[in-house]
């Protein structure tokens, strides 16, 4: 079954679409005060939100998640691969339908905060097109053993905006700067900025963003 989307349509001549992932125990409403904010009335935002699921490290409790977390001490056994294989299928076609719409792969951004960014990540670098950007908003790499091997020559030239907390107590920045560095070793043109403050978003990374879109539709 598709995933259910909120969507902002753009009030100007449309450039492009940003599809934008929550994170875990969230709702894809959680940024709707985001987007007046980021002035581009240009762009289509599409929310999709993730499935409710168990949670094995809140205690098997179910919520929105894209995909379980099995563990914050070890991380060969951080996610649960087969959730996260399944969740980026589902992202993958929410691309495709944007580009259906008559958006060209280009000019489509993945987004997401948290597990979110984390998926916009994964899905991004292995997406046999290279899209607009990927935005990583207190994220990490997935089933990172398999980076290499899984990226896709497709993806090249996609560029990346990693940005992170430097006192995320949820999310440590380790875990961006390691994202960096991945991407940035593996060609791809990426960015790191890092702000004071914790597992959230400052009006100094919206301004951030909101520049960053702007140069991809310039």
């Amino acid at each position: 079954m598709p995933l259910a989307t909120f969507e902002i349509e753009p009030t100007e001549p449309q450039r492009g679409s940003v599809i934008w992932m929550h994170g875990l125990g969230a709702t894809n409403h959680d940024f709707d005060d985001i987007v007046p904010l980021l002035e581009a009335p240009w762009l289509r935002f599409v929310f999709p939100a993730a499935p409710v699921r168990a949670v094995t490290v809140n205690r098997g409790m179910r919520m929105p998640a894209w995909y379980d977390i099995l563990s914050f001490d070890n991380p060969a056994l951080r996610e649960k691969a087969s959730d996260v294989r399944e969740a980026a299928l589902e992202v993958q076609a929410l691309v495709a339908r944007e580009h259906a719409r008559g958006v060209a792969y280009e000019n489509i951004v993945l987004a997401g905060f948290s597990q979110g960014a984390a998926m916009a990540l994964h899905v991004g670098v292995r997406s046999e097109q290279r899209l607009a950007g990927v935005l990583v908003l207190s994220g990490y790499l997935l089933l990172a053993a398999q980076f290499e091997a899984e990226r896709h020559a497709g993806s090249a030239g996609t560029p990346f905006l990693v940005c992170h907390g430097r006192h995320d107590p949820v999310v440590p920045v380790a875990g961006g700067r390691q994202a960096y560095t991945r991407l940035k070793e593996a060609g791809y043109p990426t960015e790191l900025a890092e702000f004071e403050m914790q597992h959230s978003l400052c009006m100094e990374e919206v301004s951030r963003i909101k520049e960053w879109l702007a140069q991809r539709f310039a």
